[in-house]
């Protein structure tokens, strides 16, 4: 009988045992699974908090494309984004040589970006060369006479944006010279035959010349080392005014085109505020602050969900005229009085 009570005890004894082991395999095993829940959680989390990135593909040189930049980064952060906490932003500048935009481009791709924010056309077609899948935002002359979208109103694939209207507006900016230099019978205007809106222009600006007793002739400028030739180009051919349509090369070099206009005594005409601002005697065209404020806004909504295909493209909602008078005293002209009434901003 007492062997038979060891017998029971040391069988219950060796079953709590097993018990216990058993128990603690479970226990590990439990909490192993709780830390890989935990974990996986954990990786939720950072997905969610996952900081999107914006790439600026510019044309132009960081200090041409300065007023953009600005106004865009305060539009963001208006709308609750702060470079370095909840947005990352990637600049890609391509100083005004625009054969360097696809590389660019690429690299933005490369780094898997959220949304491009493509300013000016050549940027934009670089982008969508580069990219079906990434939304695009533009800053462009006229985005359906060059192919880039299907139309304004239902842009499709991955591109949307604003048109900068430097087509629309170039005809307007010739009346504008007529009115201040109503003497000038022969325009210089510079265009780059690698920016697809120049072309356009050039085209439009010389339709309309006939009828207000002018004639534009265009003068090629392809890269920084023909800006020499071109400039003795009109000289020779005793050019009265010049135009200077929106291009990232002309806005790189600005001060160069500039700094010949006042010492040729010529009276110019940009397509840029800056142009005015920076000392030429006059400029027509996109207020960029106010473009890139909008731009910020379509970025917001594709980082909010939002597809490129589904937001109309939008025309610029203010045009502004700056006359520079003091480039008008270097040159010795006097602006008439109707026009000064028109200016948006007058430099004295």
């Amino acid at each position: 009988m007492a062997n038979t009570f060891r017998n029971r005890f040391f069988v219950s004894h060796s079953d709590n045992r097993k018990s216990k082991i058993q128990n603690l395999k479970w226990a590990g095993f439990l909490a192993a699974f709780i830390s890989l829940v935990g974990c996986a959680g954990m990786a939720e989390a950072q997905q969610a908090k996952k900081v999107p990135r914006v790439g600026i593909l510019a044309a132009q040189s960081p200090s041409a494309f300065s007023t953009q930049n600005e106004a865009l980064r305060k539009s963001l952060a208006g709308l609750g984004y702060t470079e370095g906490k909840n947005i990352a932003l990637e600049y890609r500048y391509a100083e005004g040589q625009l054969e360097r935009l696809p590389d660019l481009a690429a690299e933005l791709v490369r780094l898997k970006v959220d949304v491009i924010v493509a300013g000016g056309l050549p940027a934009a077609r670089a982008a969508k060369q580069a990219t079906t899948t990434i939304p695009i935002v533009m800053q462009g002359g006229d985005p359906v006479a060059t192919g880039l979208v299907a139309s304004l109103a239902r842009p499709g694939g991955n591109v949307t944006g604003l048109s900068d209207a430097t087509v629309g507006v170039s005809t307007k900016r010739l009346e504008l010279l007529k009115e201040v230099v109503p003497k000038v019978s022969r325009v210089a205007m510079l265009w780059n035959p690698a920016n697809p809106t120049n072309p356009i222009q050039v085209k439009d600006t010389q339709d309309v010349a006939p009828a207000l007793g002018m004639t534009v002739y265009s003068v090629e400028v392809k890269g920084v080392d023909d800006f020499d030739r071109a400039f003795a180009a009109i000289k020779s051919d005793r050019a009265g005014a010049l135009l200077v349509p929106g291009d990232p090369m002309f806005a790189t070099h600005r001060q160069r085109i500039l700094d010949f206009a006042v010492k040729s005594r010529l009276p110019s005409m940009g397509a840029t505020p800056a142009h005015a601002e920076d000392g030429g005697l006059m400029a027509y065209g996109t207020n960029f602050a106010d473009l890139y404020r909008r731009i910020a806004i379509y970025v917001d909504k594709i980082l909010k969900g939002a597809k490129a295909a589904d937001l109309p493209i939008e025309q610029p909602m203010k045009l502004e005229l700056i006359i520079n008078l003091k480039a008008a005293k270097q040159i010795g002209l006097t602006i008439p009085p109707n026009v000064l009434a028109r200016a948006d901003k007058v430099i004295k």
